[in-house]
């Protein structure tokens, strides 16, 4: 990473203030720190710092609060969610903190001190434990199981935290990313993860159909393309690096890169999670009117009750186990995401 005060004789002089503005800021490596922005720029990637940090905040509390509508084999899933949320959390709080003391103002303009930098690398530390728990997340809903889903899980998590590694040396260690040769390399070598872990994620996935509920299916299948889309986002990002030039509009860019990486993250982590709680709820409320498994409360899916508990506490005291008949579940699932289809119409079959 390009460190502010290491550049204060190439970029500009520093002042009395002990602050600087650069002449000739970098064009490549991380050079958001570096910059020179209005207050409203400076305050609108602020805004988004912290805005991202309580998202991924109260993502996290709804993941661990709500672990308990899901039926014990899914309940992976909402641990991997509230646990990479949360570390992505102090990693945001971390990078607004960064921002806050790595500039000061200076008449109307927002300028970087010299004894200081924004700690833009932080996210790929986040990056590093989070993308595997998000392969952990969605496989842990996916319909593979035993020795083929011990694979994948291995496979997902190792390919994706290289993918972030190689990425990370690419863009902030390796001739602090103004290279444009080691950009390219490690770019491409990340690619190759990042393909390998597309074709983990899309096969189990794939492989599930036929074993998954169809409106359990086609909300799995909206969560990978959301996790798939949003992570084909971060590369177009990294590109940033070297496509700018010094005719560019770097400040431009370095909203583009904040705001960018912000939106992204909470895509990928609190919308995927919310959206993979729901493929848990459709599978408990499955197996429970498919006689496969048990839960002790009732499962409700947007106002709609999917599944009465099993078994009810009345009949478990005095000794009767009749199984109620299953409930009807209307067309559309009563909540505009599709209904149960399949199964009967009613999910008792498989």
């Amino acid at each position: 990473m390009l460190l502010a005060r290491t550049m204060g004789a190439a970029f500009g002089a520093a002042g009395k203030s002990g602050t600087f503005v650069p002449a000739a800021p970098p064009v490549r490596g991380e050079f958001s720190g570096v910059l020179t922005y209005t207050a409203g720029e400076y305050r609108m990637v602020q805004y988004a710092l912290m805005a991202t940090a309580l998202a991924l905040l109260a993502g996290s509390l709804h993941a661990f609060v709500t672990r308990s509508e899901t039926a014990p084999r899914y309940r992976a899933a909402s641990d991997a969610s509230a646990l990479l949320q949360l570390l992505a959390f102090l990693a945001y709080v971390e990078l607004f903190i960064s921002w806050k003391t790595s500039f000061t103002l200076r008449g109307e303009r927002y300028v970087p001190v010299a004894d200081t930098e924004f700690d833009g690398g932080m996210r790929y530390a986040d990056w590093s434990v989070t993308v595997p728990l998000l392969a952990v997340e969605l496989l842990a809903v996916c319909a593979v199981a035993g020795r083929r889903m011990s694979v994948l899980r291995s496979t997902g998590v190792v390919a994706s935290f290289l993918m972030v590694l190689a990425g990370f040396l690419g863009a902030q260690v390796l001739d602090n990313g103004n290279r444009v040769l080691w950009l390219v390399v490690w770019g491409a070598i990340s690619t190759v993860f990042f393909l390998v872990l597309y074709a983990v994620l899309g096969y189990a996935v794939l492989a599930g159909r036929d074993e998954l509920p169809p409106e359990a299916y086609t909300v799995l299948k909206r969560a990978t393309v959301l996790l798939l889309s949003v992570f084909g986002a971060y590369p177009l990002i990294y590109l940033i690096q070297q496509s700018v030039g010094p005719e560019s509009h770097l400040v431009a860019w370095a909203l583009v890169t904040q705001l960018g990486f912000c939106a992204a993250d909470v895509a990928a982590k609190v919308w995927f999670g919310m959206l993979i709680h729901k493929v848990a709820k459709l599978r408990t409320a499955d197996d429970i009117r498919s006689g496969t498994g048990t839960h002790p409360e009732e499962v409700w899916i947007s106002h709609v009750k999917r599944a009465d508990a099993w078994p009810p506490v009345a009949a478990a005291l005095t000794g009767h186990s009749a199984r109620p008949a299953p409930l009807p579940v209307r067309e559309g699932g009563g909540d505009g995401t599709g209904g149960d289809h399949g199964r009967g119409g009613t999910g008792t079959a498989r």
